[in-house]
Order: C-alpha cells, then structure tokens, then sequence
C-alpha cells in the first residue's frame, strides 16, 4: 500500500495552514492549530502524544502525525 512521500503531506498540511509550516516544529503546529482552527492541544509528555490524543479533531492532526513519523 502506498502512503505517499514527505513531499505530499506537506503541501496538504501547508494547504490545510494556509500558510507555510514546518511540521516538525512543535511551536508552529501548536501556534497554527490554536490560530486558524481553535483546537487547544492537551497537555501530554509531547507534542506528538497531545497530537495523538486529539487526532479526529481534524485531518491536519493526522497528516502532521503522518509526516513526523516518516523519516
């Protein structure tokens, strides 16, 4: 199965930003979803657990999860 590369999930999260982010910069995925889609993220050991735990708030959770777990 083919989960597509790096490439195209940025684009999709930078789509869905309306902006360019850096997906693997905690402070600008924190600062982007509170901004443009008022989803506060949960306190957690992580980012990446906070971002787990809140992954059906939207579709750019799960690309950001997506991206960050590919090396």
């Amino acid at each position: 199965m083919v989960t597509g590369n790096k490439d195209f999930f940025l684009k999709r999260i930078c789509i869905f930003a309306g902006q360019i982010i850096d997906p693997n910069s905690d402070s600008q995925v924190i600062a982007i979803l509170k901004s443009k889609f008022n989803i506060r993220l949960p306190q957690r050991r992580s980012v990446n657990e906070s971002l787990s735990s809140t992954v059906s708030d939207h579709e750019i959770i799960s690309l950001i999860l997506k991206y960050r777990s590919m090396a």
